[in-house]
């Protein structure tokens, strides 16, 4: 597809996971962002993003299709509704300096993981993970000041110089 011709790297933002798989299937982008992806494109999966990319989902829709590119089980909204949400401070591996303070909405739970990286974890479970050109993370760093994740994100999308 023509849109992504070029991209140094691309985001799969939180929102809801089943709206934005419907959506990249309706306008052909499910699997050209598929195949751009696997071959390489830097992508930083946040929440529902993760939800996206992982192999397995649970609590989804029936049809829901993803990405499967993420060697991960998800369940969606496995630490709660709206109401649950929290923020909790997460050691991330990578990033110097204090903890990171992390922001969960409504978000994916990891259930068990493959072939990836586990650069932090929440009370015994994985919430950031870094499988090749894809870091994943079960929270929303936008939502704070500290820029630190996407900083190394930005690293890892930066086009090799010629």
């Amino acid at each position: 597809m023509d849109d992504l011709e070029g991209l140094d790297g691309v985001v799969l933002p939180g929102g809801e996971s089943t709206t934005m798989t419907m959506l990249m299937e309706r306008v052909g982008l499910l699997g050209p962002l598929r195949s751009a992806i696997a071959e390489g494109l830097p992508t930083l999966a946040t929440c529902a993003g993760m939800i996206v990319l992982a192999r397995e989902v649970s609590d989804g829709m029936a049809d829901q299709k993803g990405l499967g590119l993420l060697d991960i089980a998800v369940r969606r909204n496995g630490y709660g509704r709206q109401v649950d949400s929290f923020e909790a401070d997460v050691e991330v591996t990578g990033l110097e300096g204090k903890a990171f303070p992390a922001v969960f909405i409504r978000s994916p739970l990891v259930e068990s993981t493959g072939d990836v990286e586990v650069m932090a974890a929440h009370e015994g479970h994985p919430v950031a993970v870094r499988q090749g050109n894809i870091l994943a993370l079960c929270f929303h760093p936008e939502l704070t000041r500290d820029l630190r994740l996407h900083r190394l994100f930005l690293k890892t999308a930066a086009p090799v110089a010629s």
